[in-house]
């Protein structure tokens, strides 16, 4: 294996472990042997499992942003702030999609386990960074650090409405973004931006509200 494909396998090998069980019983005999990496080669790469969630993370933000080069991506542009984040964090979302179980598993782990938990938020708050960048918004100094730390919490409680959330337009995972937003626009420090909510939605936001239209009102509320 290149050193590249061996880090990808060591990855995929880490997810799935994650999807079976909680990641403090996860060590990196296991993720050699189901990668097929030597161990020797896995230390080259990783020297923890820390390593391999950060990985993760990474992975993830380079998905959204590579994303971003998308011709629709011109568009977004033109839009206010927390419309271009609103996509961002769903363009996320669609890149965590395949990842659910692990996700999960992540989480669950989290609520046990303060020291993942303050792990977990450390590297939230560095991906966040790169989502504010991608969205246009300022994500240095102070203040961009002020966003990335209240984004990476507002991240966490949409994770927690997405893991629960069975419409596959993702009405409510939707509808609560958008309420999150609009909740924490002074800690993010975009107020000027709060015109977006009386903008049309757009082709996402139109799936969204045919979807929450159907959808049972039992079924947001405990989203």
């Amino acid at each position: 294996m290149t050193s590249e494909t061996s880090r990808d396998a060591a990855l995929r090998a880490f997810l799935s472990l994650l999807e079976e069980g909680p990641f403090e019983r996860i060590d990196l005999l296991q993720v050699a042997e189901r990668s097929g990496v030597a161990l020797s080669e896995l230390r080259v790469a990783f020297a923890s499992p820390r390593d391999l969630l950060a990985a993760f993370f990474r992975a993830t933000d380079r998905h959204v942003l590579a994303a971003g080069a998308d011709p629709t991506a011109a568009e977004l542009a033109e839009e206010p702030a927390q419309e271009r984040l609103f996509e961002v964090l769903m363009r996320r979302l669609d890149a965590l999609d395949p990842h659910r179980g692990a996700v999960r598993s992540l989480m669950a782990s989290a609520r046990r386990n303060p020291l993942l938990a303050l792990t977990l938020l450390d590297l939230s708050i560095r991906s966040q960074t790169w989502m504010l960048a991608a969205a246009g918004l300022p994500s240095t100094g102070l203040a961009g650090a002020t966003r990335a730390r209240g984004l990476a919490v507002l991240f966490g409680r949409i994770l927690d409405v997405w893991l629960k959330d069975e419409d596959p337009g993702l009405a409510p995972t939707m509808a609560a973004l958008d309420r999150e937003l609009a909740s924490g626009a002074k800690l993010l420090g975009m107020l000027d931006d709060l015109a977006y909510l009386a903008l049309p939605w757009r082709a996402r936001r139109r799936s969204a509200a045919v979807g929450q239209a159907d959808a049972p009102t039992e079924a947001q509320a405990g989203a």
